[in-house]
């Protein structure tokens, strides 16, 4: 084993603070949530953004860096320059965030385009990353039910959310938002996920649930 091999498998096996996963993974595009994150709590609250738009920020940064270390299956892209595109479920607020994120970016070549996606709506139709806010699990497990195989990398933001068919599921620890990841799931629909990603995850799950 040379020694890259060995120092991903050794960050496997050990979780991974949010700055540091950033690193790891060479998401400068996030340095300065870093810095948002980094204030003390002491701080007077007039200083610092509230926290549901510091977690917003993070999804938003984490979810674009999600493009650049999946690759989704031959044919998933109608052709060579074919967007990405993210659909968000469940949060406009988020789903603004992350246009403004992936505005002017690209991913191997290919633009990002996010959508807003309403209850009802088809999920199949030209979306390759779904992420669903919070929404009843009934709902979430016969919405992951339905995109079982497909080339759709699902991110959700659940408890136990792997178990009911999801490929990525944001967690928080330590008082960071970190991800964790349902290989086998991912495996199923064809979409391969970096060994980089898998060594920042805070948990992968390897065999199927």
């Amino acid at each position: 084993m040379n020694g890259a091999a060995a120092n991903v498998k050794h960050t496997m096996n050990r979780p991974l603070s949010l700055p540091a996963c950033w690193q790891a993974l060479g998401w400068g595009v996030v340095c300065a949530l870093v810095l948002v994150l980094s204030i003390p709590r002491e701080v007077g609250a007039q200083a610092a953004p509230p926290a549901t738009e510091i977690s917003r920020q993070v999804k938003a940064a984490y979810l674009y860096k999600f493009t650049s270390f999946a690759e989704w299956p031959s044919g998933a892209f109608a052709n060579p320059t074919s967007p990405v595109v993210i659909g968000v479920m469940g949060d406009d607020t988020l789903a603004g965030e992350l246009e403004q994120v992936v505005a002017s970016r690209t991913v191997n070549g290919r633009p990002l385009s996010v959508r807003k996606l309403r209850r009802g709506e088809d999920l199949l139709d030209g979306v390759h990353m779904l992420f669903v806010g919070r929404v009843d699990k009934s709902r979430l497990a016969e919405m992951l039910a339905t995109l079982k195989g497909r080339p759709i990398l699902t991110v959700t933001d659940a408890d136990d959310a792997l178990t009911l068919g999801s490929m990525i599921n944001f967690v928080v620890t330590g008082e960071r938002l970190r991800f964790e990841v349902a290989l086998a799931t991912t495996e199923v629909s064809r979409i391969k996920i970096s060994a980089l990603m898998l060594a920042a995850a805070y948990r992968v799950v390897k065999e199927p649930s």
